[in-house]
């Protein structure tokens, strides 16, 4: 019998089936009966329920939660939802006590608690997971200060950095996800338990203690928000597909420079496959899979913020597609997050290869610029007389550093002897020393190990 059967008779197999839910809230049944027992004890400690009717049904649902945890209950994949399930099992046991656990509570508000509760744990997990991959660039970063590779920009080589840098910059959009994980998971932690169907209820009811004795923070200020609300599940999309994006660029990157263009690294074989046709290949499948999986968080999103933008309050069945959309992209988050990690702490680094790379391309153009701006020369003089000198060695097939300085002094009497010493690629990521620059990546290693330090004292 389904919960609402009551005025309604008529059952169509086709609409039951289209209706139904189990098939994917049925991973919420730790939070159903988590909450359960929250508001059992609840009613039991107001006097909503009879001390003895409260204390049945805790246990009936204890034992529930036993059982479905050792495998020794299977979810009945008929059932309409995982909170009928729950409910009708525990009256199996327990009699018709069990029918008196949705006293003062809806489908609405039960709902809305369960994911709340899975998506705050989720977001513990997803965090642990950044912290994880953020050790990974430290560690990583630590060991190449003093690798030297070629910056881009438009994809084109532009200045001389270290390889400690560059991993430094996806260490600060990691610090910024976390942080956006954290901000969001406040508006996650408020209790909707207690709202009933959108009006709250008449019993003497304590949503303070159910939402305390549940880990949040307090229980939502107004019941029609608190069915409806779904601002927390996809501020947490949002925070999912930004953490995605920054995946994806990274994954773009692990692509390039491990081809033989680049050879900047070799991911190991076991993020690697082959070809079915070709022996010779070795692909980087992981870094592709997690660039291409970003598209479905994103879709997540917009699939969530479509189903919300024309709801008129409170509580509508179009709310039951929030939970695929924030299982999917929780669940590609977390992965990708792992599997990144596993690149990353298993990648071969081809420091040999960067620093050649950084020999072609001018890298040190501007830094000869910037000499000629300290002995007095204004810098778009600068600026075209350093053009023009690149311009000479490239239709020469020469590097600025090959030219001999009697070329390099006629194209401006201020260059002097230590112009080799400006045009050293390494020298010139050293001399980058301001806030930020590849010559303060020591600073920036003990300000992202101080973050984490940080960020593991307050767990």
């Amino acid at each position: 019998m389904k919960l609402w059967q009551g005025r309604l008779d008529a059952e169509n197999r086709a609409m039951l089936d289209f209706e139904s839910s189990i098939k994917f809230d049925k991973r919420l049944w730790r939070e159903d009966l988590s909450g359960s027992i929250a508001h059992a004890q609840m009613l039991g400690d107001t006097g909503v329920l009879s001390p003895e009717d409260s204390a049945k049904i805790v246990a009936g649902l204890k034992g529930i939660f036993k059982d479905l945890e050792s495998g020794a209950l299977p979810i009945d994949a008929c059932a309409e939802d995982i909170h009928t399930f729950v409910e009708q099992e525990l009256t199996r046991r327990i009699g018709d006590a069990g029918k008196k656990l949705h006293t003062a509570r809806s489908r609405n508000d039960q709902v809305a608690l369960d994911l709340r509760l899975w998506l705050n744990e989720r977001i513990d997990q997803t965090k642990r997971a950044l912290s994880e991959l953020e050790d990974t660039l430290l560690t990583l970063a630590k060991a190449h200060t003093q690798t030297l590779m070629p910056g881009y920009t438009h994809m084109q080589r532009a200045q001389p950095q270290v390889f400690a840098q560059h991993l430094l910059a996806y260490g600060q959009m990691f610090l910024r996800d976390y942080d956006r994980l954290c901000d969001a998971q406040k508006r996650t932690c408020i209790s909707p338990l207690g709202s009933g169907a959108l009006a709250g209820t008449g019993y003497a009811i304590d949503r303070e203690t159910t939402a305390r004795a549940l880990g949040f923070t307090a229980p939502c200020e107004n019941a029609l928000d608190g069915v409806s609300d779904r601002d927390f599940a996809a501020e947490f999309l949002f925070c999912a597909s930004l953490a995605m994006t920054h995946l994806s660029r990274l994954s773009e990157e692990l692509v390039l420079w491990s081809s033989a263009e680049f050879s900047f690294i070799e991911l190991s074989d076991e993020y690697s496959t082959g070809s079915s046709m070709m022996p010779q290949k070795k692909n980087p499948d992981a870094a592709e899979l997690c660039r291409g999986k970003t598209g479905r968080v994103y879709g997540d999103l917009i699939a969530l913020l479509t189903v919300l933008k024309g709801l008129p309050l409170a509580y509508q069945k179009d709310l039951q597609e929030d939970k695929e959309a924030v299982f999917d992209a929780a669940d590609t988050l977390l992965s990708c997050l792992s599997i990144t990690n596993g690149m990353l702490s298993t990648m071969r680094v081809n420091a040999d290869a960067m620093r050649a790379a950084t020999r072609d391309g001018y890298l040190t153009a501007t830094d000869l610029a910037d000499d000629l701006v300290k002995k007095g020369v204004p810098f778009r003089d600068a600026y075209a007389i350093v053009g023009k000198l690149v311009k000479g060695a490239a239709a020469s097939g020469e590097r600025l550093e090959d030219l001999p300085l009697s070329t390099l002094r006629g194209a401006c009497d201020r260059i002097g002897e230590d112009v080799y010493e400006v045009l050293d690629p390494e020298k010139a990521a050293k001399r980058r020393s301001s806030f930020g620059g590849p010559g303060d990546v020591d600073r920036q290693l003990s300000a992202l190990q101080s973050a984490l330090e940080s960020r593991k004292e307050q767990a």
